[in-house]
């Protein structure tokens, strides 16, 4: 606790969980569920009151403001002044009007924009925030930034535990786990992560689940993969196959879609994956056999490459985007209405051009250059996205 005292700002941090360990709460006959309860204060549990936690709290932590201080003198606090008021107890800071003078002093000798937020008390009005941006104008600024103080849930420069505390009782128990599961990616303290991990839920799969398996060939390597489904229909985990590929390889494709499965059941977001996986260059690799993914540089960029089109509607990712027709006749209407009367036009979806390059495709590979489905030229091919010409000029 004296270690950690030094790095506190309000002395109810250093009677949690995560300092004083399960032992000590053991010991002093408090439950887990009691404890991992994020409403859970100990302080108040032993029996202090309001008053009496305040007053620790400012002999340990201090008062988080030069107000007050012994041999600073009135006339020397503008100095310490700082954008939003200090502690509990400070009621001065810069107004927001000297934010905007201050950029405005400098602006007439930069090229660009200012990146600078004018900051503004929680008791500040829409009139308020309207004065800062004309002012803004007058002055001539570039751009401006504004921010309200406490106009969000949870902010980093915020000294009031006890604001905090009222906010986290609006929390529902899934908003402390999805906070938990952001911190335990932030953190780089190990016994930290550990802690927190044993409040982060893992979600399992039904019994009986739905998905879908896609087949496909990389490199003319056939890899087949499967999805399983939650009931609302997000992904919970994949499985990959290459029974063709080796014992080892597809060894380790299965532990990797293991990892990945749990990954996904403890919240870690599908987006995280396909960002990190996507481009990842070994072989097999190349054309794919795919409707819409027609070239890929691993196993691994084309498994990530399907899961974003299919679950995350990342059509950038693919090659060939998914073209969806319901009407039965193969064409629309659109109404244009000039003055005085209204025109319809009628367009066909699949024009004779479409259906004549459709035909011309044929078995046509795709291009070596830029992965589209190229045309017959003759007796070779030609690309018409990019020009290339396969084997004849």
């Amino acid at each position: 606790m004296e270690q950690a005292a030094a790095s506190v700002f309000d002395i109810r941090f250093l009677f949690t969980f995560f300092t004083l360990g399960e032992s000590c709460f053991n010991n002093l006959g408090i439950t887990k569920a009691q404890y991992m309860d994020p409403h859970f204060d100990l302080l108040h549990f032993l029996g202090f009151n309001d008053e009496e936690v305040e007053t620790a709290n400012r002999f340990v932590c201090g008062a988080m403001t030069i107000e007050g201080a012994p041999h600073i003198q009135n006339e020397h606090l503008p100095v310490f002044d700082c954008a939003n008021r200090c502690g509990k107890t400070g009621v001065r800071f810069i107004e927001p009007l000297g934010h905007i003078r201050m950029m405005a002093a400098v602006q007439p000798f930069l090229s660009g924009a200012i990146s600078k937020t004018v900051n503004l008390p929680h008791e500040s009005t829409v009139e308020d925030i309207r004065k800062c941006y004309w002012s803004a104008w007058e002055k001539g600024l570039k751009a401006i930034a504004i921010y309200r103080d406490g106009s969000k849930l949870s902010q980093p420069l915020s000294s009031s535990s006890s604001t905090a505390r009222k906010s986290l009782k609006e929390l529902s128990e899934e908003d402390v786990l999805e906070a938990a599961k952001k911190l335990m990616m932030l953190s780089t303290d190990t016994t930290f992560k550990r802690q927190l991990s044993s409040i982060v839920h893992r979600k399992r799969l039904p019994g009986k689940r739905g998905g879908f398996t896609q087949k496909a060939k990389v490199g003319g390597h056939t890899v087949f993969v499967r999805t399983g489904e939650y009931d609302d229909s997000t992904l919970g985990e994949i499985f990959i196959d290459m029974h063709k590929e080796g014992a080892s390889f597809r060894s380790l494709l299965n532990c990797f879609a293991i990892a990945v499965s749990i990954g996904l059941q403890y919240g870690v977001p599908l987006e995280e994956y396909v960002e990190k996986f996507i481009y990842s260059r070994f072989e097999p690799s190349g054309p794919v056999d795919h409707p819409n993914i027609k070239t890929a540089t691993s196993v691994i960029d084309y498994i990530f490459r399907l899961l974003a089109l299919e679950y995350l509607q990342r059509e950038d990712l693919v090659q060939v985007k998914p073209v969806a027709i319901t009407n039965k006749d193969q064409s629309k209407e659109i109404k244009i209405k000039p003055a005085p009367e209204s025109i319809t036009l009628s367009y066909d979806v699949n024009p004779p051009t479409q259906e004549f390059i459709g035909k011309m495709m044929g078995d046509a590979p795709i291009c070596s250059t830029c992965g589209h489905i190229t045309i017959r030229s003759g007796s070779c091919f030609k690309c018409l996205n990019c020009g290339t010409s396969m084997g004849c000029s």
